[in-house]
């Protein structure tokens, strides 16, 4: 994520401002796991130096997977890569309408040509796994009654007054307002990254137009981890929804306060008492050392902590291990090659993991 440093250093504001704007698109893509290739970052470069427009660099990416296609593309590079130029577009433009088809269309304007349902409401019912909620899953909206609770929430905000508010309970109601509208889960995938999309712009209009958006990219993992605690409970163990999170991650966004963003605060049975120290149905992991994305970071630490102490271990044992999907761990593997941190020496099969740092 540094990339794009150099040019947030420079005096000119147009590639500050598109720097932020990639550094934003890119960043939001560790909501899922992805991680776009080094032509896109060269690519959105050249957009930055006003080498390229938007519509040229979409361009040149789809002429170049339609030249480089990807097989079995696990790591999804190319969603990677497409998605993030059209979140950088989109972030630039100063258009935005409050209504549910806006944010339809911002969900068909990512995903169109990626996912075959873009920009329209799933008809099926979905759950998903949590690392935070040990493997258990938020109950989202089902599929009968979405269409009425997305327009529902929509109306509910169009009629509430910020007027009178002070900036902590116009935060506070934000937080509300959009945690309810990303449990309804109104898309199969890509609800997360539409969801701050959507929020994003919206702050524009609410007037929030100097937010530095970099908090996106260096904590989104923390942003979804925050909409799930705030929308889980389980009584029969003493789990109430909580806001507090999210509530952080927006004073830090709109009144600059400098809460300290730990993913690993939101585990249900995190105990900071007990020399920081989670248990998950993964493994044991031990979270002292937080990063800006510490979440993601715990993740591949345990990947790569399987690889440093077996240089045999393949990623199917990994998966199995560590009981997370094999596309995952090729996700995790690959991030840490282009990390410098391990390289495959032989074949998959046979090979080995050297491990460089």
């Amino acid at each position: 994520m540094d990339n794009f440093d150099e040019y947030l250093r420079q005096d000119e504001p147009n590639k500050s401002e598109k720097a932020i704007v990639w550094k934003t698109a890119i960043g939001l893509q560790q909501i899922d796991g992805l991680v776009p290739s080094n032509y896109l970052i060269e690519t959105a470069k050249q957009n930055i130096e006003g080498e390229l427009t938007f519509t040229e660099v979409k361009d040149r990416l789809d002429s170049y997977y339609i030249q480089h296609p990807l097989k079995n593309d696990s790591s999804r590079t190319e969603e990677a890569d497409k998605v993030s130029a059209r979140i950088a577009e989109m972030l630039g433009e100063k258009t935005f309408t409050f209504s549910p088809a806006e944010y339809l269309s911002i969900h068909r304007r990512l995903f169109q040509g990626i996912y075959s349902f873009a920009g329209q409401i799933r008809d099926y019912n979905i759950t998903k796994k949590e690392w935070i909620l040990n493997g258990e899953t938020v109950l989202y909206a089902g599929a009968a009654s979405l269409k009425a609770a997305f327009e529902h929430d929509f109306e509910q905000e169009k009629r509430f007054s910020y007027k009178g508010l002070n900036q902590q309970e116009i935060v506070e109601h934000l937080a509300q307002f959009i945690s309810y509208l990303w449990q309804i889960h109104i898309f199969g995938e890509g609800n997360t990254r539409t969801t701050a999309i959507f929020l994003i712009k919206y702050l524009h209009k609410l007037g929030f137009k100097k937010v530095n958006n970099e908090l996106f990219s260096n904590h989104a993992w923390y942003f979804r981890n925050a909409l799930v605690r705030a929308n889980y409970e389980d009584l029969s163990q003493s789990i109430h929804k909580t806001d507090t999170f999210l509530i952080q991650f927006l004073s830090n966004l709109l009144l600059k306060e400098n809460h300290i963003l730990r993913n690993r605060e939101m585990h249900i049975h995190y105990d900071s008492t007990q020399n920081d120290t989670v248990k998950t149905n993964y493994d044991t992991v031990n979270s002292k050392n937080d990063t800006v994305n510490d979440i993601q970071n715990i993740e591949y630490g345990t990947v790569f902590s399987l690889i440093q102490h077996n240089s045999k271990i393949t990623t199917t044992e990994i998966s199995e291990k560590l009981k997370i999907s094999l596309s995952t761990v090729k996700r995790k593997v690959k991030i840490l090659k282009a990390e410098g941190k391990i390289e495959r020496i032989g074949s998959d099969k046979t090979g080995i993991w050297k491990v460089i740092e």
